[in-house]
């Protein structure tokens, strides 16, 4: 049900638009609950629906994320607001009360056709957010092939206010007066499924990613990657040319003390793993090597996925990555302690991908007015008992879903949208409203 729907008062609040999001809205739907999805972004489908693969099994990523976004979408007992915020949560009585944010996009959802003649016509061009800033984009735009909802929006910090696009909408959707809105939702439970950050790679500075153009962090090979890349083939930035010799740099922001992250991140090792068997497929005569701490292979199959690159030629060095630094042709030079070996050791690269860890959300704390939801020892939401009910946190009613509460990879966050969903359905039964 979209966003026309003025129903104010709702069984469950989702927040997080995400795999783990859709899915527990999804069952909680299916059960006959009435569910607002909070997304903050322009369209569902998190960071997954952006993936070329998923590991171990290699299937299309957008092939698994799209039907889950238009039956989401399309659920009659599903609200969804998308470019919007919860500003804060109360309880009141047996039930809660949020204020959420619906931000201007300053295009008319009921009218836009998704057509970009907008788009078109744009004389602005800023750098892509969908795409890593690996190209640009239109300051009005649609903002990804496979959004959901598939509507223009405006970048009204960077648009010069020409009304180009006003003149060319076919529907007169362009509305530039369009302002916030904040709307009073009340619910009965809610269920955390904000996600994760990715680690910011210029924190490592010694790794000269934002320094060095061919310094890459994992998303930008991803998004190179993918059916809807931004280039025809894999590039590396500087001079437009197809690599050679491609290093991953693993433990980019995890399981690192020296930037606040102590914790691994689970996935990757298996996604680094992953885009070196799609880059051997992609440049055939290309040397792929992964220099790693440990490899951490545990899910069903992850192990013989691992075997499989060593098979098809990529190289793994064990030993942790000091600095890179480059050289006149925009080379890379990888300096890093081979531990086998014990020696220090160097090795050139025309390429370096740092495999960038997972980070908690910071957002979540804030959301909640008199009285905060408990977060555990590294910033996750806590599971206050991770055995027996995973996605219970410590306010009564709260509950957390997917990666809000720890690093997982695909499958496991949607089980972990299961549990929740499954608690919030017994909940709501107890509450007898």
């Amino acid at each position: 049900m979209q966003e026309e729907n003025k129903n104010r008062e709702f069984d469950v609040l989702v927040i997080g638009g995400g795999i783990a999001g859709q899915e527990s809205s999804l069952n909680l739907a299916n059960m006959g609950l009435e569910v607002l999805l909070v997304e903050k972004d322009y369209s569902i489908g998190g960071k997954m629906i952006h993936l070329s693969k998923v590991f171990p099994t290699l299937d299309c990523s957008a092939c698994i994320a799209t039907p889950k976004i238009s039956e989401t979408a399309r659920h009659p007992n599903i609200t969804i607001f998308t470019y919007s915020e919860v500003k804060d949560i109360e309880k009141s009585g047996k039930k809660y009360i949020a204020r959420v944010i619906k931000k201007p996009r300053y295009v008319k959802e009921e009218l836009c056709s998704g057509c970009q003649e907008c788009e078109f016509v744009c004389p602005v061009y800023v750098p892509d957010q969908y795409q890593y800033d690996l190209v640009g984009r239109k300051a009005v735009y649609v903002p990804f092939s496979l959004a959901n909802p598939r509507v223009a929006a405006i970048d009204i910090d960077n648009c010069i206010l020409c009304g180009a696009c006003e003149k060319v909408c076919p529907t007169e959707a362009i509305d530039f007066t369009m302002e916030a809105e904040e709307i009073e939702i009340r619910f009965k439970a809610v269920i955390i499924a904000t996600g994760f950050n990715l680690f910011d790679a210029h924190n490592k500075p010694q790794y000269g990613f934002g320094k060095f153009k061919n310094v890459v962090h994992s998303m930008q090979m991803e998004r190179q990657l993918v059916p809807t890349r931004p280039f025809n083939a894999v590039l590396r930035p500087s001079d437009g040319k197809m690599p050679d010799n491609i290093a991953y740099v693993l433990c980019t922001g995890s399981r690192d003390k020296s930037v606040g992250n102590p914790l691994c991140s689970q996935v990757c090792c298996m996604y680094s793993i992953k885009q070196a068997q799609l880059l051997m497929g992609a440049l055939p005569l290309a040397d792929v090597t992964i220099y790693y701490i440990n490899i951490r292979a545990f899910g069903k199959g992850f192990c013989e996925f691992y075997q499989q690159s060593k098979t098809m030629g990529v190289e793994f060095v064990k030993g942790k990555v000091a600095q890179i630094t480059e050289t006149e042709n925009d080379n890379l030079i990888v300096r890093y302690e081979d531990i086998f070996e014990g020696k220090v050791k160097e090795a050139e690269h025309d390429l370096v991908v740092l495999a960038v860890g997972a980070l908690p959300n910071p957002d979540v704390p804030d959301m909640f007015k008199n009285e905060k939801v408990e977060l555990g020892e590294f910033k996750y939401v806590k599971q206050v008992d991770r055995f027996a009910c995973p996605a219970r946190t410590s306010m009564e009613g709260v509950f957390v879903s997917g990666t809000a509460a720890v690093p997982l990879d695909i499958p496991d966050s949607i089980l972990s949208a299961g549990a929740a969903s499954s608690e919030v359905n017994s909940y709501i039964k107890k509450l007898g409203i």
